[in-house]
């Protein structure tokens, strides 16, 4: 093959408690690249769909062709790649939008060169799309999107990231208002240090999550999704997210929360019915403060980013 199509998902990153260590993928909605081989050693982005114009599309500044060139470095290939992004993700949505475009490159270039990583040996190269993107090489996006399910980043110093064996029949309800916030931007705002008492509750909560997760035990899940470091903060950027945790849990949802750095916001239920109804009562909050609002309700994604099938004359 010459050429591939890739798509990875949206993801959740921090679930509440678990900041910059803990995240999940959705099914939809994500973003697409299409990779084509070369004959020489240049890669470039040729075109990009979907971002009315905002992304770079020099080589060295987009989160695709980033995470393509530290993995062919990996490798020791001097490989040359034409690039098309597909963009589905909104821009500052919180919903790992440059970390789903990272992803599916990596997905793509690692498909048409044979597959030399494995998709964990694919998380650092992701990382470094996130660099450039925000600042921050974190992994709570871009590891359950390559690897799906919930993710946690135990360690970065070295890196140690574990799928979690999490019950596969939870829902997510996405509600993504139309404002852009840039997570440089909503990283700034955040204290650089917490005390011992927000530390203790906090680790209470990732604790009673993970176990939650496992288990199943969707009342202990329900309990942990609590964050008394970022959130209390973060809210602030966002219209009504008090009003809006009440409607969403009164609507049924084992918890609710920021997707991310915001402003998107999730929630997490036990059945698609459920999901859908608090999607549409949040989504009604938003409205009702003049707010248009999209919502993507869907299962807790299990396989990540993956390769789409090619159609005739492709490949």
């Amino acid at each position: 093959m010459k050429s591939i199509r890739a798509f990875a998902p949206a993801t959740v990153a921090n679930v509440c408690c678990g900041f910059d260590i803990l995240g999940f993928a959705v099914d939809h909605p994500g973003d697409e690249v299409k990779l084509t081989l070369r004959d020489d050693e240049l890669v470039q982005v040729v075109s990009i769909e979907g971002d009315n114009g905002k992304l770079p599309r020099e080589a060295e500044k987009n989160t695709a062709s980033v995470a393509i060139l530290s993995f062919l470095n990996a490798i020791g290939s001097k490989q040359g790649v034409d690039i098309e992004l597909k963009k589905n993700l909104p821009l500052g949505s919180g919903m790992g939008s440059s970390a789903a475009s990272g992803v599916a490159a990596l997905v793509a270039i690692n498909e048409l060169l044979g597959n030399p990583l494995t998709r964990e040996q694919l998380v650092p190269h992701a990382m470094e799309a996130e660099r450039i993107a925000c600042g921050s090489a974190h992994a709570d996006n871009v590891a359950p999107s390559l690897l799906g399910g919930f993710v946690l980043v135990r360690d970065y110093h070295p890196l140690d990231v574990i799928k979690v064996n999490a019950a596969e029949n939870l829902f997510c309800a996405l509600i993504h208002p139309h404002l852009e916030l840039k997570t440089e931007d909503s990283r700034k705002v955040l204290r650089h240090s917490v005390s011992l008492k927000d530390t203790i509750t906090q680790s209470g909560n990732i604790a009673g999550l993970m176990l939650g997760l496992t288990k199943p035990d969707y009342s202990l899940i329900g309990r942990s999704l609590k964050d008394v470091i970022a959130e209390p903060i973060r809210a602030a950027f966002i219209p009504g997210f008090d009003v809006m945790r009440n409607v969403a849990i009164e609507a049924g949802a084992l918890g609710f929360g920021i997707s991310g750095s915001g402003p998107t916001v999730f929630a997490l239920t036990e059945t698609f019915e459920k999901a859908n109804t608090v999607a549409k009562a949040v989504q009604h909050e938003f409205e009702k403060r003049q707010l248009s609002a999209d919502a993507f309700v869907s299962q807790v994604n299990q396989h990540g980013a993956y390769v789409i099938p090619h159609s005739k004359g492709e490949g």
